[in-house]
Formats: structure tokens, sequence, C-alpha cells
């Protein structure tokens, strides 16, 4: 006998996370690898770490944001610092390559802190996107 097929939006939407801080909660565990690549985007406002297996797949990710900064303090190097370190504890990785994009502050901070918890890196790549006389920059401002 066939199995029926499920309609689509048959589910029952279930509200998960009445607390503000239920965040942490709700994360899945997360996968256990020992090569990926490590992806550090600094801004002028945040630092966002997001760990990768070598296909590109993310395991996991952390940001300023997710380790309880609020604002102008998620832009300080030490955020950067306690965020690689949050996202590399959580996977366990040992070998691994460092993707480094943009200008922030928690840019050199978070990759200090990989390179002090003991993951053996492959390369380290800088991937800022830099303009090749692209766009026409915004006229001056006049006073």
């Amino acid at each position: 006998m066939a199995k029926a097929i499920p309609k689509i939006g048959s589910r029952k939407k279930v509200r998960i996370g009445l607390r503000r801080n239920a965040r942490f909660s709700l994360r899945k565990s997360a996968r256990r690898i020992t090569k990926g690549v490590i992806h550090v985007q600094a801004s002028f406002n945040n630092t966002i770490i997001t760990v990768t297996d070598p296909q590109g797949r993310v395991v996991f990710w952390s940001s300023a944001g997710t380790c309880g900064f609020k604002s102008s303090r998620k832009a300080s190097p030490y955020t950067g610092q306690r965020t690689a370190v949050d996202a590399i504890r959580t996977v366990g990785l040992q070998r691994a390559e460092v993707m480094v994009k943009g200008a922030g502050s928690g840019r050199d901070a978070a990759l200090r802190a990989i390179a002090k918890s003991g993951v053996r890196l492959s390369c380290i790549r800088d991937v800022t996107p830099m303009p090749h006389n692209g766009c026409r920059p915004p006229k001056k401002r006049r006073l």
C-alpha cells in the first residue's frame, strides 16, 4: 500500500522560544568536524564567525550579538576574540583554512584567538572585496 503524501502547510505551527534569551536552548548541537574553513567577517559594527566543512556547508556560526554583546561593544576586539573561541570550541576543529573579510577591529583579535586555540592553520586568506574603480563615489560634502 502506498504511503500518503502529506499536504504542504499541513503541519501545525508551534511557537518556540517564548523567552527573550531562548536562542541558546534552541540551537542544535553542532556537528563535529576535524577539517574545515573558518570565515571571519569583521565589519565596523559586528564580527561574525562561520565554520564550514571543506565543501562549504555551514556547520556552526557565531556573532558578537549571540555571545551577549549589544550596540557598540559588538565591534570591539575583545568581542571578536570571544566570538572566535565560542565557534571553535563548539565544533572541535583540528585543521582549518581561514578566510578574513572586512576591515573591522575584531578581525585581528579573532585571528589571534583562532591561532591560540590549537587549530592548525593551513592558510590565511584575505577575501575583502576591493573595487577596481567600479562605482562612482558620492559627491563631496559642502559645508
